[in-house]
C-alpha cells in the first residue's frame, strides 16, 4: 500500500524547515544565485535534529485512533491512524450543481459535499434511500404526498455511515463514476472500500473533509 502525507502536514513541515533554516543562519539561495553556498556541517546537523524532533511532535498531535480524511478535489477517502494510511479509496463527492426549488423565486439546492470537521453519527446495514424532494424535481416528476413512494431500496450499498444533516458515506450502483464530482453531497465508495470503512470506523470517529 502506498503511503502518503496529508497536505497540511507536509506544508507545515516545509514551513518549519524554512523557519529553522532562517533561525540557524543557514544561507538561502534564490533563482539568481549560481554559486554553491557553503554550509556549516554542525549547523546542518543541528537543523536536521530539530526537524526530526518537530516532525515527531507533529505526528504525536495526530489522533491516535483511526480517522477519516476526504479530499473532495481529488475524490479520495483515506482512513489514517496518526501518519499511517489504513485505507486509500477512490470516491465520488458533490458535483456543486444548483437546482431551483419549484415555487420559490430564490430557493435553491446546492449539491456540495460539506467541508470541515465532522464525526460518524450513525452506522447502518442495508440502508434504504428515502428520496428527498430534489430527487423528484431533478427527474421532472411530481413530489409525492405518500412517504411510501419515496422509499427506494438497494441503491446505497450494504452499509451507510451518517455524519449529519442527511449526509452519508455509502455505496453506489455507478462505480464507473468513482473519482468524479457527481453526487448530491454524499460520499460514494465501491463495495469493498465501503465495507472497510464500516469495519474501521466507530460512532464518534472523526471525519475531516477538505
Amino acid at each position: 500500500m502506498t503511503r502518503i502525507t496529508i497536505p497540511f502536514r507536509s506544508g507545515l513541515i516545509g514551513l518549519l524547515l524554512l523557519t529553522l533554516a532562517q533561525s540557524s543562519g543557514l544561507p538561502l539561495t534564490d533563482a539568481s544565485t549560481t554559486q554553491p553556498a557553503s554550509v556549516d556541517p554542525a549547523a546542518l546537523q543541528a537543523l536536521q535534529a530539530r526537524y526530526t524532533s518537530l516532525a515527531k511532535q507533529l505526528t504525536q498531535l495526530m489522533p491516535a485512533q483511526p480517522y477519516i480524511l476526504v479530499d473532495t478535489a481529488r475524490n479520495h477517502l483515506f482512513i489514517k491512524r496518526r501518519d499511517q494510511v489504513l485505507l486509500d479509496a477512490l470516491a465520488s463527492t458533490g458535483s456543486g450543481t444548483i437546482l431551483d426549488k419549484p415555487g420559490e423565486t430564490k430557493g435553491q439546492w446546492i449539491f456540495d459535499t460539506p467541508r470541515g470537521e465532522f464525526a460518524v453519527q450513525s452506522k447502518l446495514i442495508n440502508p434504504v434511500w428515502v428520496k428527498p424532494d430534489w430527487a423528484f424535481v431533478e427527474e421532472g416528476l411530481d413530489i409525492p404526498k405518500s412517504q411510501a413512494e419515496r422509499v427506494e431500496p438497494g441503491v446505497l450499498g450494504e452499509y451507510a455511515l451518517g455524519f449529519g444533516k442527511g449526509y452519508f458515506i455509502h455505496g453506489t450502483l455507478y462505480t464507473r463514476l468513482l473519482g468524479k464530482n457527481v453526487t448530491h453531497g454524499c460520499i460514494r465508495l465501491n463495495d469493498d472500500d465501503l465495507k472497510s470503512v464500516y469495519r474501521l470506523a466507530k460512532i464518534g470517529t472523526p471525519i475531516m473533509i477538505f
